[in-house]
Order: structure tokens, then sequence, then C-alpha cells
């Protein structure tokens, strides 16, 4: 795999990058964990037509384009629809009913916001477009809050690669520990902040 996108990255450059992270959020076995934090590698070798900000410019945008057919699978054919087409043909993919069902009670969970958390969480950044389809959550704010989340998650990953040079296969083995930190501290700060205009909102 990663001699599969090294070759990807090099032949292809920037291209190579979001059409791998496009394929990525098709495909849930293709990780993001190994391609982005190899941009970010590939930035600090000398002569490298590779830069980080573009890099994770054109991470994002192939995620984005990625996320459309899973948001329009949710919407037009529903829940129960995609779970019986993962129980027969979601091993081709690497996606189950059960991870359909995951995506679902996240979102469920945090309503439209999980778009936003759920990009920065491995195993449901990719599959979280589906209930945002199911729940008919409007375009704009999907485009909005997944542009946002996969912006975080992507400047994380290419910049561990960016600062960790060779070891950069070492965020894979992490990240998913750092995601689950970085979403409490957003959900902390979230809390925080509601709760602080409650109290104003009480003492007015």
């Amino acid at each position: 795999m990663t001699e599969w996108i090294t070759n990807t990255m090099n032949s292809l450059g920037y291209l190579g990058i979001g059409l791998l992270m496009f394929l990525e959020n098709l495909f849930p076995p293709i990780p993001s964990e190994l391609i982005m934090p190899l941009a970010g590698y590939t930035a600090t070798l000398p002569n490298s037509q590779i830069q980080v900000i573009p890099a994770i410019a054109v991470g994002v945008i192939g995620t984005i384009v990625g996320a459309i057919p899973w948001y329009y699978a949710g919407l037009l054919l529903g829940q129960q629809r995609l779970q019986a087409l993962a129980e027969s043909y979601g091993k081709w993919i690497g996606i189950s009913s059960e991870d359909i069902e995951k995506s679902v009670l996240w979102f469920q969970k945090y309503g439209a916001k999980a778009v936003l958390f759920g990009r920065l969480v491995p195993g449901i950044r990719t599959l979280i477009s589906i209930p945002a389809g199911i729940s008919k959550m409007s375009v704009v704010p999907f485009f909005v809050y997944s542009t946002i989340g996969t912006l975080g998650w992507v400047s994380l990953l290419t910049y561990a690669g960016y600062f960790l040079g060779k070891n950069y296969g070492v965020v894979e083995k992490y990240i998913d520990v750092i995601s689950k930190v970085v979403v409490v501290i957003v959900l902390m700060a979230i809390a925080s902040f509601i709760g602080y205009r409650l109290y104003r909102r009480s003492r007015k």
C-alpha cells in the first residue's frame, strides 16, 4: 500500500495527492493516515516539487469531492437499503453494515456538527457523509462543516509528516489517540461556550 501511494504521488504530484484522498473517501481501506503524512515528508526532500500548503489544499479538495457520492447515497437510498447493500457487497470496498450503523449513531448523538467532528475520527470520517444524506442535511452546512473538519484533519496529518521526516510512518500508529483528544477538546470548548452563554442569559 505504501509503495503504491508513493508511486502515485511521485508520478502525478499534487494531482496524485488529490486523487488518493478522493479514493480514500470512496474506499475506506485506503488510509489518509499514510497519504498526507507522506506528502508532508515529501515536502522536506531536496528539490521536491511538493509544498505543504498546496498539498493540504488538494488533499482537502480530494476529500470533499470523495464525500459527495456517499452523501447522495444516503440521501437517495436511505439507511436500510444501504445496510442491505453493505451486507451483500460491502466486503469489496471494506464497508460493513455495522460501519454504517456506527456512523448513523454518531450523527444522532452530535447532530449536524457530527460532520465536523466526524472528519477528525478514523473509522467515522469517511462514512459520516452517509447519515448526513440520510437525515437530508442541507448541502451548504454539509460542505461547510466537512471542509472545516477536513482542513483540520489534513493539516494535522501533513504537518505531522513534515516535522517527523523519515519517521512519518509512526503517525498512523498514534493518530487514533490524537484525533480523539482533538475531538474531546473541541466538544469541551463548545460545551463551555454554550454554558457561558446560558449563564449570561440567566443573569440578564
